[in-house]
Parts: structure tokens; sequence; C-alpha cells
């Protein structure tokens, strides 16, 4: 590690003075980003942690949806929604180990994107809104590609609203070590529809399946997608899976989501 500074606001408009800095960076659970100062591959100044900002955490449940704190962590969301929405409730509660679930925030993940990260599939397959301090984004216009968001320089996610479904569930196929998704497919059903999200096998990281929305909102049953398949172009190959081993694992997860949503 190196020296910086640290900084750590009591409001969001504090926060936002604090990254006029060029050379500052928000800090939220800190489970990407100081990993990455370690290796030296991230450097910031300044450090301007997002923790002391009261109104940025808790779960509000209120008619059909659910809005989170950016703040809040992944514990907090698996024990606060899990009556309301229990498939973000089981997606938060298998994130990481306890430690990183107990420290790690929806808001942090949601801003750093990882391909492989669970919290991208259970906003945009819910159609949530991520609202930030200057506006409320959709997530069908949030999500930008790896590691890449609509968000601008000093803009900070404040909360998430999630619409909640008739039915859902999340899947993933876990690396065994991180936890993450070697794919992972989060369904959704909602009375104008199915939408299905998939996240750890793109290379440009989450998307929308929409072969299989559109079938599945004819005939919300595992056997609608069993004759579809996922084009392997794009997809992630490493030591872990081919392209096409990826492809074939968000199909077959994808009927699994559906079933364990029914």
């Amino acid at each position: 590690m190196y020296n910086f500074d640290f900084v750590k606001p009591s409001t969001v408009e504090e926060a936002v003075a604090a990254l006029a800095d060029d050379e500052a960076q928000p800090l939220s659970g800190g489970q990407t980003l100081i990993p990455t100062m370690k290796q030296r591959l991230n450097a910031p100044e300044t450090l301007v942690s997002l923790l002391g900002i009261e109104a940025l955490k808790g779960v509000t449940v209120g008619g059909d949806r659910v809005t989170i704190g950016a703040a809040t962590t992944h514990a907090t969301v698996a024990r606060e929604v899990a009556e309301a929405y229990p498939a973000l409730a089981a997606l938060a509660g298998n994130i990481g180990d306890p430690a990183v679930r107990n420290r790690g925030t929806i808001g942090g993940s949601l801003a750093n994107n990882d391909p492989a990260a669970c919290y991208p599939a259970a906003a945009l397959a819910s159609g949530a809104t991520v609202v930030t301090n200057r506006r409320e984004i959709p997530a069908d216009e949030y999500f930008e590609g790896m590691f890449a968001t609509a968000l601008e320089e000093g803009e900070i996610i404040t909360r998430v609203t999630f619409p909640i479904p008739e039915a859902a569930a999340y899947v993933k196929f876990e690396q065994p070590a991180s936890r993450f998704a070697l794919a992972g497919v989060f369904v959704a059903k909602f009375a104008g529809g199915v939408r299905v999200a998939i996240t750890g096998a793109s290379e440009e990281g989450v998307f929308r399946w929409s072969e299989a929305e559109e079938a599945l909102s004819g005939n919300f049953s595992a056997g609608a997608v069993s004759a579809l398949s996922l084009d392997a172009d794009g997809m992630m190959a490493d030591l872990h899976g081919s392209a096409e081993y990826r492809a074939h694992l968000a199909k077959v997860l994808t009927g699994r989501a559906v079933t364990a949503a029914g």
C-alpha cells in the first residue's frame, strides 16, 4: 500500500465537493478498490468514503417496489428484503463470503459493474432504476459494457429502486475461489412479460437475452428455452471455461432459474 488522504463526509453534498478533486475517488465497501490499490493497479491520492453518509443506507419496502440505499451492505439486503423480494435477498446472501457480505455494498457493486458481478443481473432483469445525486437512470440505460456505466464525473449512486416481480430467481455457476459467476442468470416475471439478464458470460458484461424473454413471456417454463441457443461470439473465454461453454451454461442456468422461480 502507499500513502493517501482519507475523507469521510457525512452528506452527499460534502462527498460531491470532495470528489471535485481529479485525484479523488469514492470508496464504498472497498471490496474491489482496496485490492486493486494493494496491487498498484489503482492509485488515487484521496479516498472519499461514502459509508459515513447515513442517508445512503437502509431498505424501504413500499407497494410493489423495494428501494435500497447505495451504501447498504449485501448482508443487510439479504436480511431485509427476504420477505418482499426473496430472489434478490438470495442473490445478496450468496455474494462472496461473510466478510465480503458485511462490508460490500450494492452501490459499490453497481458502480464498479464487474462483468461477473451478481447485482447487475438483478438490476437489469428487474428493470430497476439507479438513482444518483443528479438523476434517475433506468437499468436498460445504465450498463454500458465491461466496467462501464452511464455514471458521469462527480455522480454518486444514492439508491436503487427495484420493481417486485410476480416470480423471480437467480441461479449462478460459481468460480469456487472467488464465488463470482462463471455465468449467472436472473429471471423475473412481470405482468407485462419476462426479463432475463445474464452475467459472468459476455465480454460486454451483463446483458438481456431477448430470445429467451420472448419465449418465456408466452410460456413460462424451462421447456420454452430448451430449443434456444446463445451465440458464443463475444462470450468470455479463460482458464475456467471457453466461450462455447459459457454460452451453453447460460442457457442451462436460464432453464434452472425459470424452474426455481416457478
